[in-house]
């Protein structure tokens, strides 16, 4: 049986080089899908975990999907998604509350014991990642062996989801970020299209628009790459 590792007996220097390391990634310039990633490896590694999953709430479907684990599993990472208050972690995001579970196998709210028999997945732990008491999705980590978890683990967890849930806040704010300052980029792109086309064609502005549109769509290029199109011709021009 694989050597059990409790908080007592994790070096308290590691558990906090581990906390940091992902509080500094909130300020770093990674793409969501890589600090995911280094999340869920740095906790599997701090907390002796066999599986440690990050699950995300998809607003639109009121379930939990899973983003991101370090496992190599396929069958694991295949993981349908659950519905919020549906099976362990489904209710620890529901009610905003940790959640530890001794035998997997036992649990009759467990929804996926093939995949634990499989695996060899014995206990769980599953832990809220909120912002400002708003849930976005819960942390989960798995032995290879019966184990229950002491408070010092369920806290360290929690610092860890705690940060975690910035983190991805603060990732999912700046790709909203850029995805509005590229439409205004792209907006004033158009309408710049668009008063070349009505100057040089006497076109009106829904005529012009839609020859930039019709152009995107034959080309089966971005309005924006078309309206640059339009300007880099009419700056040609200009200059000879």
């Amino acid at each position: 049986m694989p050597k059990k590792k409790n908080a007592k007996n994790m070096s308290y220097t590691k558990q906090l080089e581990a906390i940091s390391k992902v509080s500094k990634m909130i300020t770093s310039n990674l793409y969501l899908e890589d600090i995911l990633k280094l999340i869920v490896t740095l906790t599997a590694e701090i907390m002796d975990s066999k599986i440690c999953s990050l699950m995300l709430i998809d607003e639109k479907k009121n379930a939990l999907v899973l983003k991101a684990t370090q496992s190599m599993s396929e069958i694991y990472n295949k993981k349908p998604p659950l519905k919020l208050g549906e099976g362990i972690a489904g209710k620890v995001a529901l009610e905003n509350k940790p959640k530890c579970v001794y035998d997997i196998s036992n649990e009759p709210e467990y929804k996926s014991k093939d995949i634990a028999h499989k695996e060899a997945l014995k206990s769980l732990l599953s832990v809220p990642l909120a912002v400002r008491e708003r849930v976005i999705g819960v942390l989960n980590i798995y032995t290879s062996y019966p184990h229950k978890f002491t408070k010092d683990e369920i806290n360290i967890l929690i610092s860890v989801a705690n940060q975690a849930a910035i983190v991805i806040e603060n990732a999912e704010l700046m790709v909203k970020t850029r995805v509005i300052q590229e439409e205004l980029e792209t907006r004033k792109v158009v309408e710049r299209a668009k008063g070349i086309l009505m100057r040089e064609q006497n076109l009106s502005e829904e005529e012009a628009f839609r020859k930039i549109q019709k152009q995107s769509m034959d080309l089966r290029k971005s309005m924006r790459e078309i309206a640059e199109a339009i300007i880099l011709i009419s700056n040609m021009k200009a200059i000879s």
